[in-house]
């Protein structure tokens, strides 16, 4: 009797590992299909862009204060600008550049751009015959003409004075001429060159 007990057994048991490999074959076929599409969802790169904030935060290794941080950095026109702007180290860089790409919108981004270079070279062209004097790209105003002859430029936010013929001279952002002995007087230092 314990005989035929235990061939009854083993026979189910024999039955059961034949139906288990089929049930589990066919769960296993599923998960894969499941996981398939959620690992393409998840591997769609995330536009910098156009991202929200918690589009930004599902990227691993990027969280509130970076999602911030990249939004209020934008646009961006390669992504690897998140280093270069200092939106984050090189080393998260490296870890998230797989998620992310940056995307140019050309509704969007294609006017910004073209629209501040024609005022910036029409007042390069203006500043050339003015000042007469090589052109710079740290100049922020256009030079002012000196009221007479032999006048310093007195910029007034940093107390220095410029003589005629200097880099600077009628071209800072806050600034006034006058004599060399009332700038002096004045308390304004000379420029050093």
């Amino acid at each position: 009797m314990t005989r035929l007990i235990a061939v009854l057994i083993a026979v189910l048991f024999a039955a059961g590992l034949v139906h288990v490999p089929a049930s589990l074959a066919q769960t296993t076929k599923e998960k894969p299909a499941k996981s398939d599409t959620k690992a393409s969802a998840k591997k769609e790169p995330i536009d910098i862009n156009s991202a929200s904030a918690d589009d930004l935060e599902s990227v691993k290794g990027i969280g509130k204060a970076t999602a911030k941080k990249i939004i209020d950095g934008r646009p961006y026109k390669a992504k690897d600008e998140l280093v270069t702007k200092k939106i984050m180290s090189k080393g998260a860089y490296d870890k998230i550049k797989s998620q992310i790409v940056a995307k140019q919108e050309a509704g969007a981004s294609a006017p910004a751009p073209a629209t501040p270079p024609p005022p910036a070279k029409s007042t390069e062209s203006t500043k050339t015959p003015a000042a007469k004097t090589e052109s710079s790209t740290k100049a922020t105003t256009e030079a002012k003409p000196a009221p007479a002859k032999g006048m310093v430029w007195v910029n007034t936010d940093s107390g220095i004075f410029h003589r005629e013929g200097d880099r600077w001279y009628g071209k800072t952002k806050q600034g006034k001429y006058m004599t060399e002995a009332d700038a002096l007087k004045e308390g304004y230092r000379e420029a050093k060159h």
